[in-house]
């Protein structure tokens, strides 16, 4: 249909070659006039590759995996890659066994989706002589490569958005036993230092990352009788434990103590409300990330270690007040 032999189509199908541009039209019209689709098999044949990536899960119904898992598989699918999913269901000897199973698939790379930075991720790229990237978990060899959330960023971006507003007496609460948490007080510290200011309360406070976490170190906060107008905290249950202990105590948010926090949980939960300033770890945008990565590896790409994705800060009411809209 397109008037040339099959080894210029094959090639201009295949990026390869130098034709002209009205060649390239000739053979673009003629697929999109017959609906034409290689042969998948047949070019795992010829190029020796299969086309799939495997993607091994910690714990695919992860609340926070699955942003992950469909920004990656979507980037993937897009670049005509097919997708192999294996999950260890939170159970750390499972995962060196699931990735023995996909090397033996001929997967052309491997991607790794952890359950967070609680702890690192065992490596399983021994044997593979494909890439192999670790996402929203870092693994505990340098050698491997790792796309993980900016958490010293979540925290210094917080910090700084209650700075522009006014805000001196800065309190923050921490989960200081985890990996995500430790960061993100980093970066609330190095921006209050930068600012020539410390923590309201001398101190972080410490938590757990629930509701009940967040009631009971702002409670502790209040009865010290620290002098406080915000409170960063490392995520947005906590928030909402310290926005229920403010209310109890007859204190205004944010007239009197501004609050943000982390996760974008009320878009993610889809009540869409409205109501705290939080900042967006954009998990999505970090699975695709990492895959990109995985597929310009393929050609050869390798940088180890640590790789850390960019956050942004959704504006609510907790910080801005009932007229406050997110922007778009």
């Amino acid at each position: 249909m397109a008037g040339v032999s099959v080894s210029t189509a094959s090639k201009v199908l295949n990026g390869r070659g130098h034709f002209t541009a009205a060649t390239h039209t000739k053979i673009n019209d003629a697929v999109e006039r017959l609906g034409f689709r290689p042969n998948a098999l047949a070019r795992s044949f010829a190029t020796g590759r299969s086309q799939l990536v495997g993607v091994l899960t910690e714990f695919a119904p992860g609340v926070f995996t699955s942003p992950v898992m469909v920004g990656a598989s979507t980037h993937l699918g897009h670049n005509n890659m097919a997708t192999l999913f294996a999950d260890a269901s939170r159970e750390p000897a499972a995962m060196s066994g699931l990735a023995e199973n996909l090397r033996a698939r001929h997967v052309d790379g491997l991607l790794v989706i952890g359950d967070g930075l609680h702890t690192r991720l065992s490596s399983v790229s021994g044997g593979f002589d494909v890439p192999v990237v670790y996402v929203f978990g870092e693994s505990v060899d340098p050698n491997d490569v790792s796309f993980v959330p900016d958490n010293e960023m979540v925290g210094r971006i917080a910090t700084e958005h209650l700075l522009e507003l006014g805000r001196t007496k800065i309190a923050h609460i921490a989960v200081p036993d985890d990996l995500a948490g430790a960061a993100r007080t980093k970066g609330c510290v190095d921006a209050l230092e930068n600012a020539g200011l410390s923590l309201a309360g001398g101190r972080a406070y410490p938590s757990m990352w629930r509701r009940a976490g967040g009631i009971a170190a702002t409670t502790a906060m209040l009865d010290s009788g620290a002098d406080v107008d915000a409170i960063f905290c490392s995520n947005d249950q906590i928030a909402f434990g310290a926005l229920a202990a403010l209310t109890a105590a007859g204190r205004r948010v944010p007239d009197d103590v501004a609050l943000v926090g982390v996760d974008n949980w009320e878009a993610m939960s889809g009540t869409g409300q409205n109501v705290l300033t939080t900042v967006d770890p954009d998990l999505r945008g970090l699975g695709r990330a990492a895959s990109a990565y995985l597929l310009d590896a393929l050609t050869g790409r390798h940088e180890p270690g640590r790789h850390t994705h960019p956050c942004r800060i959704r504006l609510g009411e907790s910080t801005l007040g009932v007229q406050a809209e997110t922007p778009a």
